[in-house]
């Protein structure tokens, strides 16, 4: 495979291809060779990923049996051995076939943020001061132009059901991408159904914890997150299998809601462990 990001490298264009291209794009240096099993199945993944990365990563291939030099320059014990340039030196590498969510947390590393990443960043802070339309609004500019970011995504259905919209929040995580960020997703779906019931009055109603769950429900659908937890954390005090554990369910939905830059996350997490355990 190759393209204007992939390119074969050897100890006449290293210097130009490899070190000098790195003082503006990242280089990540594929150290390989054709009786390495490993490396068969390491190369096409960095490929794969290289592409997908549009061209904010260069890949440059090296075989060592036809560059040895570059191999003894560069301390190739074993292969595959990975080294990412950046300005003209290495920053990082790593040695062996890794899959692929490992290669693409490597390359996360070098790669500049996009300005839809700016944008989910920006975003998901609202998240934590509670600016949940002001957050939806980036969110959905920022999927306009990246509809499968899981995490705009994800952040998009925390705002939705945060303002009580609960059914659109549903479709969202309900079709959630493949992704690191899918069982998070999924932690939120019980919460925003819930919610939903609130608002369609199909919550039980009929002792104190069942008030308590319905105005938890209708704290969270208003954006008043502090609060629902503790009502949820009340109700699990007096029976910590609240209807089949929906109330459990919906806590820990909560401390994803919060957000594990959120200070109040730690803080809860251990309540609800005291709590439960």
């Amino acid at each position: 495979m190759t393209s204007d990001f992939i390119i074969t490298a050897n100890e006449l264009n290293f210097e130009y291809e490899v070190i000098s291209y790195s003082m503006n794009t990242p280089v990540v240096v594929d150290f390989w060779a054709e009786w390495c099993q490993p490396c068969k199945t390491l190369g096409p993944t960095l490929e794969n990923i290289i592409l997908e990365a549009g061209g904010t990563i260069r890949l440059a291939k090296v075989n060592i049996d036809q560059n040895p030099n570059l191999a003894i320059q560069y301390a190739v014990r074993s292969i595959p051995t990975v080294k990412a340039f950046v300005q003209g030196v290495v920053v990082n590498e790593f040695v062996g076939a890794q899959p692929p969510d490992r290669v693409r947390a490597f390359l996360d590393t070098l790669a500049p943020p996009s300005p839809v990443e700016l944008a989910v960043e920006k975003a998901s802070n609202l998240l934590i001061t509670g600016k949940w339309q002001e957050a939806e609004s980036i969110f959905r500019d920022a999927l306009k132009n990246k509809p499968n970011s899981s995490n705009g995504l994800l952040g998009l259905a925390k705002s939705l059901i945060a303002q009580g919209k609960s059914t659109e929040a549903l479709a969202f995580l309900r079709e959630f991408p493949a992704s690191r960020e899918y069982s998070r997703a999924q932690l939120l779906i019980p919460l925003a159904e819930n919610v939903g019931k609130f608002k369609q009055d199909k919550l039980p109603d009929h002792n104190e914890n069942d008030a308590a769950f319905r105005n938890a429900m209708r704290l969270t659908g208003k954006g008043n997150l502090e609060a629902a937890m503790d009502g949820l954390l009340g109700i699990l005090r007096h029976d910590k299998h609240y209807h089949d554990g929906i109330a459990h369910q919906c806590a820990l939905a909560m401390l994803e809601m919060f957000g594990e830059e959120n200070p109040l996350t730690s803080a809860y997490r251990r309540e609800l462990s005291n709590i439960l355990f």
